[in-house]
C-alpha cells in the first residue's frame, strides 16, 4: 500500500496521488491521512491526482461515499484522471460533494480548487 499511496502538502493544497488498482482499505488510509493534514494544517482543498491509478470497479469506487460520510469533514476537491472511465468512477465516488473531475490538466485543477 505505501508506494500506491502518497498525501503531502503541496503550494497551498493537499495532494493525494494514488496509483495502481485501489482497494476500499486504500481509499479509507487516503481519507484518514487527507482528513488529518486538514485538520493540522487547516487547508480544506485537496487534489487527488489519479493519473496513475488503475480502474477500481464500481464497488470500490462507490465505497468512497460511504468513507466520506463516515468521516463528516468538509473538502473541496479536484479529481485529476488520465480517461473517461475513471471521470465516471470518480462522479460516482464523489456524488453531489464540492468538486470536480479534470482531464489530464493539473493546472486547470489548482486553479479550480483555488478559485
Amino acid at each position: 500500500m505505501e508506494n500506491q499511496l502518497q498525501v503531502q502538502v503541496s503550494e497551498g493544497l493537499i495532494v493525494a496521488y494514488v496509483r495502481g488498482v485501489p482497494s476500499e482499505s486504500l481509499l479509507r488510509q487516503c481519507q484518514a491521512e487527507v482528513v488529518a493534514l486538514a485538520r493540522e494544517t487547516g487547508i480544506v482543498r485537496v487534489l487527488y491526482d489519479a493519473l496513475q491509478m488503475a480502474d477500481p470497479g464500481v464497488d470500490v469506487a462507490l465505497s468512497q461515499r460511504a468513507i466520506d460520510e463516515e468521516q463528516g469533514f468538509s473538502l473541496r476537491r479536484a479529481i485529476l484522471v488520465p480517461d473517461t472511465r475513471l471521470a465516471y468512477l470518480a462522479r460516482l465516488a464523489f456524488g453531489e460533494g464540492d468538486y470536480r473531475v479534470f482531464y489530464d490538466d493539473i493546472e486547470a485543477a489548482r486553479r479550480w480548487l483555488r478559485g
